[in-house]
């Protein structure tokens, strides 16, 4: 019954090992591998998705146009990502006005991440590829 219970006792303790680990940011090459020729499908408000590509080399392509976006900029654009320590970040030619953004990626389960840009703005999304 000891050992039962020991053994239920360190099973309970891995897991909630890896599920700290899971829930921590991920960083440098980590990052790079994360999302390097892969598509994130970020959720957006009201339903839908708006799917970035990351291809290899820094190369960022963004698609809004089946969310509507045209209406208020430029539905499709290319920018460039790099990985600068925990954040993924990004710059485009007009969208956000050129300016540099970035964010810190933590997985929250198998092809999904949860996101915190750098001006405190947050949400979700889904990897693939």
């Amino acid at each position: 019954m000891i050992a039962q219970t020991i053994a239920a006792g360190m099973t309970l303790a891995l897991l909630a090992t890896a599920g700290a680990a899971a829930s921590e940011p991920v960083s440098g090459p980590k990052l790079v591998e994360l999302v390097s020729g892969k598509r994130v499908y970020l959720a957006v408000p009201f339903g839908g998705e708006f799917p970035l590509h990351y291809k290899p080399g820094g190369l960022v392509t963004g698609d809004g146009t089946r969310v509507g976006l045209g209406r208020f900029f430029a539905p499709k654009e290319t920018g460039r990502w790099w990985v600068d320590g925990e954040r993924l970040c990004q710059k485009w030619p007009t969208w956000y006005k050129g300016q540099t953004s970035c964010f810190t990626i933590t997985p929250t389960g198998p092809g999904r991440i949860s996101w915190t840009r750098d001006d405190g703005s947050s949400g979700r999304a889904r990897i693939e590829g």
